[in-house]
C-alpha cells in the first residue's frame, strides 16, 4: 500500500487526504497546531464558541459535491440552516440595505434604493447563473497545467461569454447605477482579495450564490464542517497527527523519499502540502528544488490580512443581524489603503458576525457572540498598541447603528492579526485569504499545483488553483489528490513494465 503524506489540515489538506485514502492509500495528515482546521479552527472561552476564521457559507452543491463523492451528504454531518436575512450592509445610521431570501422581496428592496433596478438585477443574475454553471461546474476542478486544458469548445465558449476579460467594477456599473447598490454586487468578490476594478467579472458568479442560491450556516459553527470532514476522513483510514510540524521535506532524485518533523522521521511515496505554499517552497525545499523564488513571490498580489476581534457580550444587542457589513466609510480610501499604498487605513469598513443570532450553543443564554474582523494590508506593523486604537471607534460605529452601548458589556475579548497569521499558519505577509483573484493570477497564470522538479509532490489551498475561500479549498484538495493518484498510477505502471 502506498504512503502518502498531507501537509496540514484545513479544508483543502483534509479533502484531498479523504480522496487518497478512498483510492486505497496509506494517508497521514500533520497538523503543527494542536487543533485541526487551519484558519477554521475554534475555541472556546467563558461559554463563549469562537470560530477562528471562515464564517460565510455560500455555494452549497459544492459542499454536497463534495461529500457526495463518498456516498455522504452535508447533512449526515451537520444541520444547515439557510438564513433569513442572508445579511445586511450599514451604508450610515439610518441608511441600511437588507438582503432577504426571497427573490422578489430582493426586488423590491432594489426598486426602494433605485427605480427600474429589479429588472436589471434579473438579467444581471441570469448571467451570473451562466457564469456560476461554467465556472464552479466545469473550470475550477481543472488543474490549469496548460491553457489548452480549456480549449473544446463548449468550454472556450463559455469562457469568452463570461466576460472574463472585463473587471466586475466596470461590469456592475452596466447594470446599475446607485452606489449603494454597486457597493452590494461588488462585495462578494472582495473574498478573492482584490479590488473589483482588478477582478474578472467571471467571478460575478458569486452574485449568484449570494442572491440566488442565499446564505447558510451550519448549526454549531463553521467548526461543524470540519468535524465532518475529519471523521469522513477517519472513517476511510486516514490518520491525523496534530502539535507535529514538518521540517523538511526529503528528496533523492527528484522525488520525495520521505519528510522529516518535530518529532521524528517518516517514509512516504507522495506528499500533497496544504501548508502556505511559500512557506513550503521557501522553508522545507532546498534552493534547486522549488518551483519559484522570493522574488516571484514579492511580485505576487495577496488578498488582505485581517484584524480580527473575538468578543462575549453579556446582553443582547438589538438591530444586529448574523452578518452584518459596515460600509459606512470611504470604500475607495480604504481599499487603497490595502493594495495601491499599504498602511493602516483611517476609517475602516468592517465585518460583524453575531452567530449567537442564529445559534444558541455559540454564547450563554442572553449573551451575544461577535467576531469583528477589519481587513487590512499584508505586511503591516502589528502590535497591541495599534490593535487596541482601533477597538473603540469600531465598537462606537456599532453601538451607534445599533442605539445602545454595549462596550461596558464586554466581558471576553481576544484580537488576532498579521503575527499570528505567521505564527500559527506561517501565512506569506499573514495574508488571511491566499492570493488574489485578479486576471494576472487567474488559472494558469496562478502558482503551479504540481512541483515542477519533484515528481510526486504537489500543492493544494488557497495560493494555487482555483483560489481562496472554502468551496475553491474544498474543490483544491479533490483536484491536488487525483493529480497525485495519476503520479503514482504511473510510476506503478512503469515498475510493472
Amino acid at each position: 500500500m502506498s504512503k502518502v503524506v498531507v501537509i496540514g489540515s484545513g479544508f483543502s489538506g483534509l479533502a484531498s487526504a479523504s480522496f487518497l485514502a478512498q483510492q486505497g492509500l496509506h494517508v497521514t495528515v500533520f497538523e503543527k497546531n494542536a487543533e485541526i482546521g487551519g484558519r477554521a479552527r475554534v475555541f472556546s472561552e467563558d461559554g463563549f464558541v469562537f470560530d477562528m476564521g471562515p464564517s460565510w457559507y455560500w455555494m452549497p452543491d459544492v459542499f454536497e459535491r463534495y461529500f457526495s463523492e463518498f456516498g455522504k451528504s452535508a447533512k449526515d454531518f451537520y444541520d444547515l440552516k439557510k438564513l433569513d436575512p442572508g445579511f445586511q450592509i450599514i451604508y450610515g445610521e439610518n441608511d441600511l440595505l437588507t438582503i432577504p431570501a426571497s427573490m422578489t422581496e430582493l426586488m423590491d428592496e432594489f426598486e426602494r434604493i433605485e427605480k427600474g433596478s429589479s429588472k436589471q438585477l434579473e438579467k444581471f443574475l441570469k448571467e451570473a447563473e451562466f457564469k456560476y454553471n461554467v465556472g464552479m461546474k466545469e473550470l475550477v476542478y481543472k488543474p490549469a497545467y496548460s491553457w489548452f486544458e480549456f480549449a473544446n469548445l463548449e468550454v472556450l465558449s463559455g469562457v469568452l461569454k463570461s466576460n472574463i476579460f472585463s473587471s466586475v467594477s466596470t461590469y456592475v456599473r452596466k447594470y446599475f447605477k446607485d452606489e449603494r447598490l454597486i457597493m452590494l454586487m461588488e462585495f462578494p468578490v472582495l473574498f478573492l482579495g482584490a479590488m473589483p476594478n482588478q477582478i474578472p467579472a467571471l467571478y460575478s458568479l458569486m452574485n449568484y450564490s449570494a442572491l440566488v442560491q442565499g446564505t447558510y450556516y451550519p448549526m454549531g459553527g463553521m467548526c461543524k464542517i470540519i468535524e465532518g470532514m475529519k471523521e469522513l476522513a477517519e472513517s476511510l483510514g486516514v490518520e491525523i497527527k496534530t502539535s507535529e510540524a514538518i521540517n523538511s521535506i526529503d528528496v533523492v532524485d527528484g522525488k520525495v523519499k520521505g519528510v522529516k518533523t518535530n518529532l521524528g522521521q517518516y517514509e512516504t511515496d507522495g506528499v500533497i502540502a496544504s501548508a502556505d505554499y511559500h512557506h513550503v517552497e521557501q522553508k522545507l525545499l532546498p534552493t534547486e528544488l522549488r518551483n519559484y523564488d522570493e522574488t516571484y513571490w514579492k511580485k505576487k498580489t495577496f488578498a488582505p490580512s485581517s484584524l480580527i476581534f473575538y468578543l462575549g457580550v453579556n446582553k443582547k444587542i438589538g438591530k444586529l443581524l448574523h452578518h452584518n457589513l459596515f460600509f459606512d466609510a470611504d470604500f475607495s480610501q480604504h481599499s487603497k489603503d490595502i493594495y495601491e499604498k499599504p498602511q493602516w487605513t483611517k476609517e475602516p469598513l468592517f465585518y460583524v458576525c453575531c452567530p449567537s443570532k442564529t445559534d444558541d450553543s455559540v454564547a450563554p443564554e442572553g449573551m451575544e457572540n461577535l467576531f469583528v474582523l477589519i481587513p487590512i494590508a499584508t505586511g503591516l506593523e502589528d502590535n497591541d498598541e495599534i490593535r487596541e486604537s482601533y477597538f473603540a471607534p469600531i465598537i462606537k460605529r456599532i453601538e451607534k447603528f445599533c442605539g445602545e452601548s454595549f462596550l461596558e458589556n464586554i466581558i471576553y475579548k481576544k484580537s488576532y492579526c498579521v503575527k499570528n497569521f505567521v505564527n500559527d499558519y506561517n501565512a506569506y505577509g499573514g495574508n488571511a485569504y491566499g492570493l488574489a483573484n485578479t486576471l494576472k493570477q487567474t488559472a494558469v497564470l496562478k502558482p503551479s499545483l504540481k512541483n515542477k522538479k519533484v515528481n510526486n509532490l504537489f500543492y493544494t489551498g488557497q495560493l494555487t488553483v482555483p483560489g481562496p475561500g472554502v468551496p475553491p479549498a474544498l474543490i483544491s484538495g479533490q483536484i491536488a489528490a487525483k493529480e497525485l493518484m495519476k503520479q503514482l498510477k504511473n510510476k506503478s505502471n512503469e515498475a510493472v513494465i
